[in-house]
């Protein structure tokens, strides 16, 4: 396996914690220091499917926005489908998912002068099927990056736990980039974090401070969520959503939800509040809402949706009921989109103004 081209592995103390915004970040900041760059995910546990092969999700997405200029099944070489645990336990097969891993990593890697690699959770994810992070970075023989969340003593503790797995596969962690810390609270963070983190003898390489727009849902990501009909042409399903609000109340007592960043999930038989929601829209579009979801496949009658599709917020069809939807939408995992241009620029910026790349590439 090439053992040359410099790499590095990015992994998180959690599920969600910024692992794949961090990646995404990085891989711009690096291809202002590398020429060519690579990405891989060796084991994805997300995945859509592609030309009949099974590929991560964030595989899609860094491909779709930098062009990394190789086949998508090399980037994401392992899919973790419902039942690979199973087959993997009822038939250990161990040294071919390895040698899998390593033949992906050297096409990847054919020609470039940096490969990211991206991780799929905390040091122990997969290590039920031999191939948990600590485990890949060692085949990889890749150095780590570890995500975690802002705060001062659970995040030292959770790098702590996550560092030793590392260590014990012999791996070595050269810092760490704590995400979604308070705006107001970042020069705190940073200060008593580093010194937390230099008592394990880890760097602190970044404080990437909160951002709404990172990890508010948008109508788009709602509508797949729900595999909802969208009823107003007017698709601005960037909108976010920054609140919701269930429609289980008289329209008039509805009225003072009605605001910028509201989501408003009623059923769709609920006419009084979709057309109450369209006159406040008419009266103060500053403050129009964020969307409207129409709940138990309850279609509105045709006046209605005449009045629906001139609105400038979007306006779903979900088949489920708004117990349901809300729960859904309450439940959602916030994804960067390829289409996200506005979250896709900030999270550039993020990267390019609180982490210290070159200290990464440094410790390389």
């Amino acid at each position: 396996m090439n053992i040359v081209t410099p790499r590095v592995f990015i992994a998180a103390t959690r599920q969600n914690d910024g692992k794949t915004t961090t990646s995404l970040g990085l891989l711009s900041a690096l291809l202002s220091q590398f020429p060519r760059v690579g990405y891989i995910k060796p084991v994805g546990q997300r995945f859509v499917e592609i030309a009949e092969q099974k590929i991560d999700e964030d595989t899609v997405l860094m491909d779709a926005i930098y062009k990394l200029n190789c086949p998508l099944v090399d980037m994401s070489p392992i899919a973790v489908e419902p039942d690979f645990t199973r087959k993997y336990l009822a038939e250990t097969n161990n040294d071919a998912l390895v040698r899998r891993i390593q033949k992906s990593f050297d096409r990847v890697a054919w020609e470039k002068d940096f490969v990211l690699c991206e991780g799929s959770g905390h040091a122990g994810v997969g290590a039920v099927f031999d191939l948990s992070n600590a485990q890949v970075a060692k085949v990889l023989g890749a150095k780590v990056v570890i995500v975690t969340r802002g705060g001062i003593g659970k995040p030292v503790d959770e790098v702590a736990l996550n560092q030793a797995l590392f260590e014990k596969h012999g791996v070595e962690v050269i810092g760490v980039i704590v995400n979604k810390v308070l705006p107001d609270k970042l020069e705190y963070i940073a200060e008593f974090t580093r010194k937390g983190l230099k008592r394990k003898g880890l760097e602190l390489l970044g404080v990437l401070p909160l951002r709404p727009i990172l990890v508010k849902p948008t109508l788009a990501s709602i509508r797949d969520e729900l595999a909802a009909e969208v009823l107003c042409p007017r698709k601005r399903l960037t909108n976010l959503v920054e609140d919701i609000v269930v429609g289980a109340m008289g329209a008039s007592n509805m009225a003072k939800h009605f605001r910028r960043g509201t989501l408003v999930i009623t059923p769709g038989d609920r006419e009084d509040i979709v057309l109450a929601a369209a006159a406040a829209s008419q009266a103060n579009p500053s403050e129009a809402l964020s969307g409207l979801v129409l709940t138990d496949n309850f279609r509105p009658s045709p006046a209605t949706l005449d009045v629906i599709r001139k609105l400038d917020f979007p306006v779903l069809l979900a088949e489920a009921d708004s117990y349901e939807v809300a729960s859904k939408v309450h439940d959602i995992i916030v994804k960067t989109r390829p289409d996200d241009a506005e979250k896709i620029a900030v999270i550039r910026d993020l990267i390019a103004q609180h982490v210290d790349v070159a200290k990464l590439v440094g410790a390389l």
